[in-house]
């Protein structure tokens, strides 16, 4: 039962982080919602405790990491142009661009 608690924990974290960066945008909170509750019944019938589960649940944390922290909704401004405010947790935040050569080797 554990194993249930620490996934249904999981969810609500990606559910809370998504709210809290979608705020305001009616849309982006419907369609992440949406989305993220495909992913989590896609791995709905994964063993408790198998590597599997665990990678499941360590990916769903990692996204409520990465859209805590990697991303800034941008808000229009009345002249017309988009705003982005980052908040204290989005300081420091980097990702790699990948260059043609880590390209290449996916490929």
């Amino acid at each position: 039962m554990a194993a249930a608690a620490e996934g249904l924990a999981a969810y609500r974290a990606v559910l809370r982080a998504a709210r809290r960066t979608f705020a305001g945008d009616k849309l982006m909170l419907t369609e992440s919602a949406v989305e993220i509750r495909r992913r989590f019944e896609d791995h709905r019938g994964l063993a408790p405790g198998s590597d599997e589960a665990t990678r499941a649940i360590s990916d769903a944390r990692e996204a409520a990491h990465f859209i805590t922290h990697m991303i800034v909704q941008a808000q229009r401004a009345p002249s017309g142009s988009f705003v982005v405010k980052p908040e204290k947790v989005h300081a420091g935040a980097t990702l790699e661009v990948p260059s043609e050569e880590i390209l290449s080797k996916l490929k």
